[in-house]
């Protein structure tokens, strides 16, 4: 990510602070994303997120990339124990059991979906008909939580078998996707994405 602009308006939560959390909501956050490999990196990334605050991850994320290969699904479906037992040794990520493990559930989910679905971009891009939807709030704390569509969203993927998708997961990961538009009115990405 390249050196953030400091004479722009973003939205609050990016807003001054840490130049990395201001790269990623002016390069990434709210940008459609297609990427196959993208896609099942945020995934992961907002489910190892959960309780947890989101620049932690950010501080993280290179540590997760080479823990999880490159977050290539088809490698991460095929990691043993063995290999999720000593990515619990390592600090650069969060050593928490179940979310660990939880990458190689939603891997193999994530390949059944592309299997259905002939990617997993044309399943999720689905639900909006191929659009982002386009909000329109004027003030941080006018953004949900959770709506009907990351209910739904988050219903069918557990019915998959994917883990750590809840709505309120899946809100952020649809946000962070693109899919969401949920830049505020007033900052400088709203009409660019």
């Amino acid at each position: 990510m390249s050196a953030p602009q400091t004479d722009r308006v973003r939205c609050g939560w990016a807003a001054g602070g840490d130049p990395l959390y201001q790269a990623y909501h002016d390069e990434e956050w709210g940008v459609p994303l297609h990427d196959e490999r993208g896609l099942f990196e945020l995934l992961c990334l907002e489910g190892a997120q959960a309780g947890l605050a989101w620049i932690t991850i950010l501080r993280k994320r290179e540590s997760y990339r080479s823990a999880f290969l490159g977050f290539a699904p088809e490698r991460v479906a095929a990691m043993s124990d063995s290999e999720l037992e000593e990515r619990l040794t390592d600090p650069g990520i969060v050593r928490n059991r179940l979310k660990v493990f939880a990458a190689r559930k939603n891997a193999r989910a994530f390949l059944e979906v592309q299997a259905e679905h002939g990617s997993f971009d044309r399943y999720l891009w689905n639900w909006v008909d191929g659009e982002p939807v386009r909000n329109a709030w004027t003030e941080r704390d006018q953004l949900p939580a959770k709506t009907p569509l990351s209910e739904g969203i988050g219903r069918d993927l557990k019915k998959r078998g994917f883990t750590f998708v809840g709505p309120t997961i899946v809100y952020a990961y649809l946000q962070a996707t693109g899919v969401i538009n949920d830049h505020v009115v007033s900052c400088f990405r709203y009409g660019a994405t």
